[in-house]
């Protein structure tokens, strides 16, 4: 896409009122600024990163009819921008300029969502977003010469295309993350160009922008579920949580004021609003930066980074704890006066908890903190309707350490599968259990959990820091089962872990058992009938092929133990090892398939 296509969205924006107040002290008229800037240099790609997020199954040309109507609101605004289609929120003249494409609602399958107006409109296309991009042809692979020939012809028109792919099958990454993916893979592409073994190139650095993006999409689908089936009080508490720990010599009042950005970044994030998630984002930062003395000493090399790296750096800095800050606080256990305080302002008072215990434990995961602070809160409630409360409450600290040791036994029996299991069977355990529990999730978003379970248990079950390592990535594996979208169901048990108490659904789905409402196909429906192509298939493609057909089995078997399923996913291993072997492949399989068939239906 030429960017001549693009540019008139930047003046459109121009003529928007965000509802982002104007800033009016000189050091926030200056980030405002920046930030305006960025928005201007990027209008191009923040365009393609909102259409393909909002219409995933729109084609790139689709996108490119998108950028004209741009172009024609900028000329409308220019000529006149009393107009009323030139003061509306951004995101809402984006949704009426997408409702108003020629045959593209109809088409694409959103127009329901154009026959509604505002909030209602903006939700309905959040609800239109699908975590689950089976129904997307599979990512473009170019070959090396290829790609480079088309950077070297035309960088924007690559780079375009290359962040619409990206953006269709990550509908809930926020745009900063997203840009920044965007700059790596163009410095990818600038570097392995250069090389003489390109193909090498891509693949070895390849690795570590697909592991970000991963990281970040699972995190920030995370929090905007709680967010969107909580409300910002979890996310208030995630985030206390996060950057007590993260930056624990900051004072609680610093705190709170930073969380006050936090909200409005994830009221605009969540929602899909490109432009208000940058500037919150920016202003959050900004934020930051602005009080660097009294937040953090290891954030001075970020705050001199640019937009949107600036941001990613901060989220990955951590300080060390105070030397003088005690292990325990006994203000919440051994204060006479804590009914009192507690009642008089209760969130002030939990936030307050949470601040002091999790700068005091930086060794504990994020939704072990949120544990701790809900016992608490939960116990403190009854202490302070008994006749003697103190009594009461002094014991709590016991509480909070038998809460912990139930979730490091959690941790430890995974870490036990993870050295008893060799990689392969320990990703056949997660498919097995995963879809047992919730068969109605598709083959793709079942073999995609397992596959993230071992990738947690693998990444933290060596390390030091093993409990709150594996206890915060398998906390965004069930957040990738919970969904972002509030009203997404799978069954009464799934349902209920993730909808009841954000804090404790690790708890809640670790006592799960198979689905006991389920009602698998009557039929096989083509799950013995193997082709030929099984031979043909290179390791990873034969390897997919195996998940695919045990996590099927298990949704046509769901009665099958453990030891059944893996013995039949063996004997398919030798059926296809066999027939590929044979001087007649096809006649092979069709003659094993049906007796691996009825040896699973007698079973």
């Amino acid at each position: 896409m030429k960017q001549l296509k693009l540019t008139g969205f930047v003046i459109f924006l121009f003529f928007l009122t965000e509802c982002l107040s104007l800033p009016t002290k000189p050091q926030d008229v200056g980030d405002f600024n920046i930030t305006q800037k960025f928005i201007e240099d990027n209008v191009g790609y923040i365009t393609i990163i909102a259409f393909a997020q909002y219409v995933q199954e729109a084609s790139f040309e689709e996108v490119e009819m998108f950028a004209k109507t741009m172009t024609e609101y900028r000329d409308q605004c220019l000529a006149n921008s009393k107009l009323p289609q030139c003061s509306k929120l951004a995101n809402d003249a984006l949704l009426e300029a997408i409702c108003a494409m020629e045959g593209v609602p109809q088409k694409r399958n959103f127009s329901h969502c154009c026959n509604k107006d505002g909030f209602e409109r903006r939700l309905c296309f959040f609800y239109n977003k699908k975590a689950d991009v089976g129904f997307l042809p599979p990512l473009p692979t170019l070959d090396p010469e290829v790609k480079c020939q088309a950077y070297k012809n035309n960088s924007e028109s690559f780079l375009s295309k290359y962040i619409y792919e990206v953006s269709r099958r990550h509908p809930f990454v926020f745009t900063p993350t997203l840009l920044t993916v965007m700059g790596r893979i163009e410095e990818m592409t600038k570097t392995c160009c250069e090389e003489q073994d390109k193909a090498n190139c891509f693949r070895i650095k390849a690795v570590p922008v697909i592991q970000y993006l991963k990281a970040f999409s699972s995190f920030q689908k995370n929090v905007c579920g709680a967010f969107l089936r909580f409300g910002p009080t979890v996310v208030n508490s995630i985030y206390i949580a996060i950057l007590s720990q993260k930056f624990p010599k900051t004072e609680f009042e610093e705190l709170t004021s930073i969380l006050e950005d936090v909200s409005s970044k994830y009221d605009g994030c969540c929602e899909g609003d490109a432009v208000q998630c940058i500037r919150g984002r920016s202003k959050l930062m900004s934020h930051i930066c602005s009080k660097q003395d009294s937040i953090s000493s290891k954030i001075k090399e970020c705050c001199e980074k640019k937009i949107p790296e600036r941001g990613e750096c901060i989220i990955q800095r951590k300080d060390d704890k105070p030397q003088d800050l005690s292990l325990k606080e006994e203000k919440f256990t051994e204060n006479k006066n804590v009914c009192e305080e507690r009642n008089a302002d209760q969130d002030t008072f939990m936030a307050k908890f949470l601040y002091e215990y999790s700068r005091r434990h930086q060794e504990l995961s994020t939704p072990e903190l949120l544990r701790i602070a809900r016992v608490y809160d939960d116990l403190l409630r009854e202490c302070c309707n008994t006749e003697n409360p103190p009594d009461c409450y002094s014991t709590l600290e016991n509480k909070f350490n038998e809460t912990t040791e139930k979730s490091l036994k959690i941790v430890q029996r995974e870490c036990e599968h993870f050295q008893n299991l060799g990689k392969d069977d320990l990703k056949y355990h997660y498919f097995i259990k995963f879809t047992k529990i919730a068969p109605q999730l598709s083959t793709d978003e079942l073999t995609f959990l397992g596959e993230e379970m071992v990738t947690a248990l693998l990444t933290c079950c060596t390390l030091s820091e093993e409990f709150a390592c594996v206890d915060n990535l398998v906390d965004l594996v069930i957040g990738e089962i919970c969904g972002v979208n509030g009203n997404r169901t799978i069954n009464p048990a799934v349902d209920h872990c993730c909808k009841t108490n954000f804090a404790f659904r690790r708890h809640c789905f670790e006592a799960l058992e198979a689905d006991k409402t389920y009602v698998p196909p009557s039929a096989s429906q083509g799950l013995f009938m193997f082709r030929t192509d099984l031979c043909q298939a290179h390791d990873e493609e034969l390897q997919r092929k195996k998940d695919r057909f045990l996590v099927n089995l298990v949704k046509l078997k769901p009665e099958l133990t453990d030891e059944e399923l893996r013995s039949s996913l063996t004997e398919f291993t030798n059926l296809v090892d066999k027939c590929c072997k044979a001087e007649g492949p096809e006649a092979c399989f069709n003659e094993e398939g049906p007796k691996l068939a009825a040896k699973n239906q007698a079973s």
